[in-house]
């Protein structure tokens, strides 16, 4: 059974030239069964949104500003995500932000069982990134926007491009070393689909297309710090990937 999300936008706060690229990457995660934004649409810098809305089929959620510097969508928009958490139509929340102000909401839901995804630029604040399940940083979406328009999209592995290799920092392979061994067998091999759901529990915003590479099988593989074995599933057709700190 499909996982049901809520998707909850802050118009305010978001660019609407990638709303297509973001309910695609929601997908992967869920059913979005609700989609709401919400804003104040008498607002001129709201208008590139509503030529989108009905193409994506999100619902336009109107809230005033009623007084001037304050952001009255983020109240509306906080009041509906606990309507819907009482209402249990949902397995999990997207909150689509760049506002430190949805922390508490994020940690609020996540205490009732639900999953939160959080979407956002890389200006978005730590403690919001780190009260969610899993942060995507909009600018990831963006690339990939960029290479389809440009004609750069391509199966092959990004492993051979150095410049890709340099962003990985001493950090970065310190943690994803820790994480190998916090999962490891007595040889020291750990599945790499544990290591990956460990890592994402560990660093939320944790995402090999921020380093990019489109998998953290080719990502790993690049790093000289770790070995990588394929082995045989004799109960399914797909092999499965080990990984492990070289000595």
């Amino acid at each position: 059974m499909d996982t049901k999300l809520a998707v909850l936008i802050d118009g305010d706060n978001i660019p609407s030239a990638y709303i297509k690229e973001m309910l695609e990457e929601i997908a992967k995660y869920g059913n979005p069964t609700i989609k709401r934004i919400y804003g104040d649409w008498t607002k001129p810098h709201l208008n590139k949104w509503k030529n989108v809305l009905l193409e994506n089929a999100v619902n336009p959620i109107q809230q005033y500003g009623y007084t001037q510097g304050k952001n009255a969508t983020d109240s509306a928009m906080i009041i509906d995500a606990m309507d819907i958490l009482y209402s249990d139509k949902v397995d999990g929340f997207c909150l689509v932000s760049s506002d430190s102000d949805f922390t508490k909401l994020a940690t609020r839901l996540r205490e009732a069982g639900k999953n939160v995804i959080g979407i956002g630029e890389k200006k978005t604040p730590e403690p919001f990134i780190v009260a969610c399940d899993k942060f995507i940083y909009i600018e990831i979406l963006k690339n990939k926007t960029k290479e389809i328009e440009n004609g750069q999209v391509s199966s092959k592995n990004k492993t051979d491009k150095k410049e890709d290799v340099d962003n990985i920092t001493p950090k970065v392979i310190k943690l994803i070393a820790n994480t190998i061994s916090d999962v490891a067998d007595e040889d020291g091999w750990a599945f790499l689909g544990d290591v990956g759901s460990l890592l994402q529990k560990k660093q939320p915003n944790f995402d090999s297309r921020n380093f990019g590479f489109q998998k953290l099988t080719p990502m790993i593989n690049s790093i000289p710090d770790f070995e990588i074995e394929s082995r045989e599933n004799q109960n399914n057709k797909f092999k499965l990937i080990y990984v492990r700190n070289k000595e």
